[in-house]
């Protein structure tokens, strides 16, 4: 395949990515009853529509988007089945249907990929190396398995050397023995150079499962798990100005990077293999950043509902939707200026790179 069909592909996956974030807050939102005006997959200029009993179903020019329309989501309606003359669950329910459908798409497509693996590794320690320190009786047991280190849960493998190379030397360590979670509180632990190795290492070796449905099942999960920290580490790059606006990618960005994905693959099954857990990480990343408490994003929307809960019950007075309306609105052009920041930041990164 070529850079281009990569590029389409791309495309066609960032679309399918909002389809599915779209399709959560509409099928939800049928299950509730809600009145459903238009469910929209795409931005921009209509290219099909079909009126159905009571929602317009429409594909629009621009794929990069979608949008489900409610009657009553942003201003007050005397109808019953209007968004906002649902008891409060139901709204957050709705709310939060498009983030939880992104995060099952990004469970299912590595359940896929994972499910041609002969097998998983597991940090549990098999053995160790000879003459290895950590190997006591108030230290590490063969069959001992890494659940915490410093506070932090173990969910890959990878994690265990990644966060031990990032220690001080001295961690506190949550390991599961026999079933139970036993302590090992500042336990020193550090590379050496064992007899006959080129390369210091920790001394032990880990375990290896075989690949059944619940171990495919379990490791996809804890995949996900790890794709969610990845993305709160990013956040707290940003956060703390380690990294800023530049280095982050809109959707122009995201399909140059599934097409230069595709492109660095040795075979074509490489690169729909590698794409496609790319997909995965943006699918969880999408449904994550969706639900932060910012204005225009469904997690400000759960957000401002619940404020607006508690304002109720203590006023005892129903507040207009119109006001929580404005806050979105105002939420909305602040976030499409970003989008066009880094949409023409990405297209520029393209062309002279």
């Amino acid at each position: 395949m070529t850079t281009a069909l990569y590029a389409i592909l791309g495309i066609l996956i960032f679309g399918v990515l909002i389809g599915v974030h779209e399709f959560g807050h509409f099928a939800v939102a049928k299950l509730c009853g809600v009145k459903v005006l238009e469910f929209s997959l795409g931005m921009g200029p209509a290219l099909w529509q079909k009126q159905g009993k009571e929602t317009l179903y429409s594909l629009r020019l621009i794929p990069f988007g979608g949008y489900c329309a409610m009657m009553g989501e942003d201003e007050e309606s005397d109808d019953p089945r209007a968004f906002t003359n649902q008891p409060h669950w139901k709204r957050i329910l709705i709310l939060v249907a498009g983030a939880a459908m992104n995060f099952l798409l990004g469970l299912v497509i590595v359940i896929i990929l994972y499910s041609g693996a002969y097998g998983f590794r597991t940090s549990v320690i098999e053995d160790f190396m000879p003459a290895c320190p950590y190997e006591r009786a108030d230290g590490l047991h063969k069959g001992d398995e890494f659940y915490k280190i410093d506070g932090r849960r173990i969910y890959m493998q990878m994690d265990v050397g990644d966060f031990l190379d990032q220690g001080n030397g001295v961690y506190d360590l949550v390991m599961i023995r026999d079933g139970q979670k036993v302590e090992l509180k500042g336990f020193p632990m550090e590379r050496i150079l064992y007899e006959g190795q080129t390369q210091k290492m920790y001394g032990f070796y880990f375990g290896y499962e075989d690949a059944t449905p619940a171990s495919v099942v379990k490791n996809a999960w804890y995949t996900c798990m790890e794709f969610g920290r990845w993305v709160k580490l990013g956040l707290e790059e940003l956060i703390h100005g380690r990294v800023s606006v530049n280095d982050m990618s809109g959707p122009v960005g995201i399909v140059d990077l599934m097409a230069e994905t595709g492109e660095a693959a040795e075979t074509t099954g490489d690169a729909l293999y590698n794409i496609f857990y790319l997909t995965a990480f943006i699918a969880v990343n999408l449904a994550i950043m969706n639900l932060l408490p910012l204005p225009a994003l469904d997690g400000g929307r759960v957000f401002l509902l619940l404020v607006t809960w508690v304002i109720e019950s203590v006023t005892g007075k129903k507040l207009n939707p119109k006001y929580e309306g404005y806050i979105h609105a105002a939420g909305m052009v602040l976030l499409l200026s970003l989008m066009v920041f880094i949409m023409f930041h990405d297209i520029w990164r393209i062309f002279t790179t």
